[in-house]
């Protein structure tokens, strides 16, 4: 009887301890599909100006990158409750990063898109693997402790690996147009699985790393000479846009979550 107490009471402490917790990762909803896909682009875009046109070079651009997500993540781990403008910060710089890991392997090291393409899937199913054995939930409504958050971030960077990785890969032999075309119907295809009952983690996860692809090939096509089968709109004008789409969707999101009540501390 003594033992069972103090297991019930150490149950109880590790419910306590997470009472003030609320979810960490937004609703999945239109907005947030918009949000992702546009700050994939910016993200890419922001990335090439500093490397290219300010003259950074690709080393410096990766450690300042790397400096800022590993900043941005830390502060997003120390938070109790879901914070939108973070939460998207730290989406933004690890799409960068998810980036330049996938580039660093292809341009620096040789190694083919094909292997990297397979080598992050079977990293992307080691990591909801280990998830679920830990935890037994891969639910992201549930992103309530600092551990399911790590797996989900680690999921989550994973996720934009190889979404370049196949992203470049499917690209190269269909176009921008074409990409954006086919990897926007494979996202229609999961959200159909989806509402007729499909798997809700396994439909997410699928449209989360295709829209880093659909997101690239979009901001190509729409940046790109139409010399090169772009549309010629330039990149400051797109990723202008894009942008103030963005910084109005998080401001809304913000406002909305700093109008609801903090979850009290038991």
């Amino acid at each position: 009887m003594v033992y069972f107490g103090k297991k019930n009471r150490m149950n109880k402490s590790v419910v306590a301890r997470q009472a003030d917790w609320s979810n960490k990762v937004p609703a999945v909803t239109l907005s947030f599909w918009i949000i992702k896909i546009m700050s994939t682009t910016v993200g890419e875009m922001g990335a090439d100006f500093l490397a290219v046109n300010a003259g950074w070079g690709q080393a410096l651009t990766d450690a300042v990158m790397a400096a800022l997500l590993l900043g941005a993540l830390s502060a997003q781990l120390h938070t109790r409750r879901y914070t939108p403008w973070l939460y998207w910060l730290s989406v933004v710089l690890v799409s960068i990063v998810g980036t330049q890991i996938t580039d660093l392997l292809t341009d620096g090291i040789g190694v083919s898109l094909y292997i990297s393409t397979a080598v992050f899937a079977l990293m992307l199913v080691a990591i909801f693997f280990v998830w679920y054995q830990v935890e037994h939930t891969l639910s992201i409504r549930d992103i309530v402790t600092r551990r399911r958050e790590l797996f989900y971030w680690a999921a989550v960077l994973c996720a934009f690996a190889l979404g370049t990785a196949a992203g470049d890969l499917t690209t190269e032999a269909l176009g921008f147009g074409l990409g954006a075309v086919a990897f926007g119907m494979l996202i229609a295809i999961a959200c159909a699985i989806w509402r007729v009952g499909g798997n809700v983690v396994l439909t997410f996860w699928l449209a989360y790393i295709l829209t880093r692809p659909f997101g690239a090939a979009l901001g190509d096509l729409l940046t790109q000479a139409r010399t090169y089968g772009g549309l010629g709109i330039g990149a400051m004008w797109t990723s202008a846009l894009f942008l103030t789409v963005i910084v109005i969707l998080v401001a809304v999101a913000q406002l909305r979550a700093g109008a609801q009540p903090r979850p009290a501390v038991k």
